[in-house]
């Protein structure tokens, strides 16, 4: 599984010019799940992410994780993660997910980060067509895989 986190202020996520979510401080989760990922990897990483000190504290020091400064998540499922570039000038995504499981580990992850403790947890459309329009805190970004 590979996630990247963005640190956020706010964001809405839209499918076809409607809003289908609009968080505000926080994280972006992207989520590309591996053909090999299993719902462990998923409750692993939900964990990781739910104690992970990537905010500032009071003396403006990164000490704190999403549950300590009450933030939002919006978790995007997002295949192109999974994008081998090694060889030639088009992306190989044969190591992503097959559909099927790859929706069910992603609602799976959905419910584990939310039974760790964040509050407000809005998600993207799976196998759709999303747009983002966030404002970026930082930017701070981090790569995360199991």
């Amino acid at each position: 599984m590979n996630i990247v986190l963005q640190k956020i202020n706010s964001c809405v996520l839209s499918v076809d010019n409607v809003e289908k979510a609009n968080v505000g401080f926080g994280l972006i989760i992207l989520i590309g799940v591996h053909k090999n990922d299993s719902f462990e990897t998923a409750d692993f990483l939900a964990k990781k992410i739910s104690k992970l000190r990537i905010f500032k504290d009071e003396n403006n020091k990164i000490n704190k994780n999403i549950l300590d400064v009450n933030g939002s998540a919006l978790v995007v499922s997002n295949f192109t993660l999974l994008a081998n570039t090694q060889t030639g000038t088009r992306p190989d995504f044969s190591q992503s997910g097959d559909p099927t499981r790859a929706r069910e580990i992603y609602e799976y992850f959905i419910e584990k980060i939310k039974e760790y403790g964040v509050k407000e947890v809005q998600h993207g459309c799976f196998g759709e067509h999303m747009h983002l329009n966030a404002n970026l805190d930082g930017p701070y970004t981090i790569f995360l895989n199991k």
